[in-house]
């Protein structure tokens, strides 16, 4: 499975990316999102923006990463 690693993205343009990641995505692939906090601003973005049309699964939980598996249903 595909790792996205945000840390090496710039922040600007992390959100954008990850979103296009999720898109670029046929229905019932995954990948995981790898980060250095808790991305659960994002997940609440994703919810608003995308419906219930992912799914969330932490496969990481800190301290120092997180990884969550991101699927397209």
């Amino acid at each position: 499975m595909e790792v996205l690693d945000a840390t090496k993205i710039d922040p600007q343009f992390k959100h954008a990316t990850i979103f296009q990641k999720y898109e670029d995505l046929a229905k019932g692939e995954s990948f995981i999102l790898h980060n250095d906090h808790d991305p659960k601003p994002l997940y609440f973005q994703m919810r608003a923006q995308k419906g219930e049309t992912f799914s969330w699964e932490y496969v990481l939980q800190g301290p120092e990463f997180w990884e969550v598996k991101i699927s397209k249903l």
